[in-house]
């Protein structure tokens, strides 16, 4: 008898879960509100890239003299084009993806989908029609959405999110960011290099400051953001907004979780932006579906809690993505490898996620990439830590294409010599890092990186450059 399966939410894991689980003879729906592809494709990952690329472009044709070419510094941003662009992208993609469902012979509803009861999910089309969906198993992918601060709601005018940032249709004379974690960080260096005066606050003690990214590269990514005129003012937060017209009128004082501020930092001052853009964290999107009438757990925070094969509490009901809050990793990739087990578990495999080897990469300029565990992690996890890192200016490719700032660092257990975490600043690291994930998925030492040939000139080769120093070779 073949089995049933629904999905709700038909971005990365969503998606994943649909087309694996019907390549393995499931008869499969999946449900969506919103366009193919969830945040990530809609409102994420793919047109904040798109925006970047252009942003690069940009801080390019600035240096064109240094390569020869003369500009006579005329260029401009058109705007219009630009989200033109992002447009047919996405639509490309989506198309692309919903081709894919069709060719997998998955059943595809456009409607918010919502849990009746034990076995039963419905969706609700436009004009209030609902379809009901009978179920064996269920994949829940409803994903989250940007959360606001207390005291700052946003209004789509001058106080925006990650979402109305993505189709501005002019860029700001300038712009204050609350938040500089990765959204907040990206969103710096396009809007900066794009035009716009970028101010940003950040209540912990550095940019980055997520305990997976290495402190080292925040200190290099702040260096370079002084280089490109960003302002950040780490270890405080926003105290009162006061609208003046065109413009806001922002009060900034010290943060609740600094620690030995120095005088002049427990002052408040004040800045005047044109918009306020806040980056300080996602929400679960969830009101409505039910979960209560099937007894799905979550936490305080409205998370859904599963185990290492994405179940729920609930017996046949799975969660992946973003849905599953910051206690996992909330990307895109992750996703889509939290659905490809959700869907086999749910089929009869018996797989467990591993989440020791995933990457991260976010597109600042320069970028910055990393897999396993930082130095910090590492000693607290009791190994024998060691670390060893090369500047990108040592290689050959780097002064090539005038991109010398930023390293790579190898963590490695001083024992064994097992890679446990790769960091890297720099260009094009977020395509570097996937020989980091390699090695810490596969366990490998610093000598086998060290013994790999690799081609030069290329980046790659600080890789190289890295495991030799590791290895003492």
């Amino acid at each position: 008898m073949t089995v049933k399966i629904a999905v709700i939410g038909a971005g990365p894991g969503g998606y994943a879960a649909a087309i694996r689980a019907a390549r393995m003879g499931a008869e499969v729906t999946v449900a969506e509100q919103d366009n193919v592809g969830g945040t990530c494709l809609n409102r994420g990952c793919i047109p904040s890239k798109i925006m970047q690329t252009t942003a690069v472009m940009i801080e390019k044709f600035k240096r064109a003299a240094e390569f020869g070419i003369k500009t006579n510094g005329v260029f401009r941003l058109d705007m219009p084009v630009l989200m033109a662009r992002k447009r047919r992208v996405i639509k490309s993609q989506a198309n692309e993806m919903l081709k894919v469902i069709n060719d997998n012979q998955i059943r595809f509803i456009q409607g918010t989908g919502y849990i009746q009861g034990p076995n039963l999910a419905a969706v609700k089309l436009d004009g209030q029609k609902t379809v009901e969906l009978p179920w064996d198993r269920l994949i829940l992918a409803p994903g989250a959405y940007p959360t606001d601060l207390p005291g700052v709601p946003f209004n789509g005018r001058n106080v925006i999110s990650s979402n109305e940032a993505l189709s501005l249709e002019a860029i700001p004379e300038s712009i204050l960011i609350i938040g500089a974690g990765v959204i907040g960080c990206e969103f710096a260096f396009i809007l900066a290099a794009l035009g716009s005066a970028v101010t940003m606050v950040e209540a912990l003690s550095r940019v980055l400051p997520l305990e997976s990214v290495d402190e080292d590269c925040s200190k290099i990514l702040a260096r370079e953001m002084k280089k490109k005129k960003i302002k950040f003012m780490i270890n405080r937060i926003v105290e009162r907004i006061e609208d003046a017209g065109d413009q806001c009128r922002v009060t900034i004082g010290p943060s609740p979780f600094a620690r030995d501020l120095q005088a002049k930092d427990t002052k408040s001052t004040t800045v005047t932006v044109e918009k306020i853009l806040v980056c300080v964290g996602r929400k679960p999107d969830t009101a409505g579906m039910g979960l209560e009438k099937i007894g799905i757990k979550m936490d305080k925070r409205g998370w859904i809690k599963v185990d290492e094969k994405m179940e729920t509490r609930a017996p046949g009901v799975y969660a992946v993505g973003d849905i599953l809050g910051p206690s996992k990793s909330m990307l895109a990739h992750t996703a889509t490898t939290e659905g490809i087990v959700a869907a086999e578990n749910a089929l009869g495999k018996n797989r467990v996620i591993d989440y020791k080897a995933v990457p991260s990469a976010i597109f600042t300029m320069p970028e910055v990439a990393d897999v396993g565990l930082t130095e910090s992690q590492a000693k607290k996890h009791g190994y024998n830590t060691r670390s060893d890192s090369v500047l990108f200016r040592m290689l050959g490719k780097a002064h090539v294409i005038g991109a010398i700032a930023g390293q790579a660092k190898i963590v490695s257990d001083a024992d064994s010599k097992i890679v446990l975490g790769v960091h890297i600043i720099g260009p094009h690291a977020t395509e570097l890092i996937a020989e980091g994930a390699l090695a810490v998925k596969q366990g490998l030492t610093v000598m086998d990186i060290a013994a790999t040939i690799h081609a030069h000139p290329t980046l790659s080769e600080i890789m190289l450059e890295a495991s030799q120093k590791a290895a003492d070779s």
